[in-house]
């Protein structure tokens, strides 16, 4: 009877001690939350500090834009305005022939008498920074995969592709086959 009672206490005493600990851990899922709510509200202010900043960056961009547009406009008015007083015709892709210059007149910044336009030969720095860049690419992308060749050679190619276009494009731009924005 002893070992009964003794095994019911003991039961009673451990059901008991379950439940604290359940208590205990509720608690601290509860700071958790907390905690992580406390979180994410600091990152929505700085957030918001953020956007605070951009705002007032994007207002004095535009204050400096209109002084500069008013600068701009201050000195064309205070500019005086060229004359042209002889002008030169020039016909493009047509001979120069001694009857088309009549007499001298002034020559506006035209060295020449008949040009012709220059066309561009062979590929773009565009094109070639595009095929090579895929091929480097793909090649290093076959390299570094070591499980899936396949899955890297095509991933390495379309971002070294990407990369070789973007170089050569600014290639293009500096020496002028391509107009910059």
């Amino acid at each position: 009877m002893k070992n009964i009672v003794l095994t019911g206490l003991l039961s009673v005493f451990l059901m008991t001690a379950c439940k604290k600990d359940d208590q205990v851990a509720e608690k601290s899922l509860e700071q958790q939350k907390i905690e992580f709510q406390s979180k994410q509200l600091e990152i929505e202010k700085q957030k918001l500090a953020i956007e605070k900043e951009k705002m007032a960056y994007e207002a004095q961009k535009k204050a400096d834009s209109i002084v500069e547009v008013q600068k701009a406009k201050t000195a064309a008015n205070n500019s005086k305005p060229q004359v042209i007083r002889e002008t030169k015709t020039i016909y493009r892709d047509r001979e120069s022939s001694s009857s088309s210059n009549n007499g001298t007149y002034a020559d506006n910044g035209n060295s020449s008498t008949g040009t012709t336009a220059t066309k561009k030969k062979g590929m773009s720095k565009a094109a070639k920074g595009t095929i090579i860049g895929t091929v480097g690419g793909a090649a290093a992308g076959a390299i570094i995969s070591k499980n899936n060749r396949g899955l890297g050679a095509v991933i390495g190619g379309v971002v070294g592709g990407a990369t070789g276009y973007t170089i050569g494009r600014a290639g293009d731009r500096k020496d002028g086959r391509v107009q910059p924005k």
